[in-house]
């Protein structure tokens, strides 16, 4: 009977920053760490892509507020109450 050695797959981690000037000193720090293979950077872009189930919700949500069935906050304050009682 033969055995297997299976291999782990590595590990990732996924780094947001807020600000940008960051990236090359944590870039390096983690390079810096024993056991991390590769540090790479990537632009994060939002995905526009409506799918079928945010249509019919957006659609609902049109049906609504044209019948006017719908919550209105003038202010932050009111808005802040209304989230507070639910």
């Amino acid at each position: 009977m033969a055995t297997t050695t299976s291999i782990p797959k590595p590990a990732q981690m996924i780094i947001t920053l807020e600000d940008n000037a960051l990236v090359t000193d944590i870039k390096r720090a983690l390079k810096m760490i024993r056991g991390v293979a590769s540090v790479r950077v990537a632009d994060i872009r939002d995905d526009k892509t409506i799918t079928p189930a945010m249509r019919q919700s957006i659609n609902k949500a049109r049906r609504e507020y044209a019948k006017g069935e719908t919550i209105t906050c003038r202010t932050a304050e009111e808005m802040q109450r209304y989230f507070d009682s639910l």
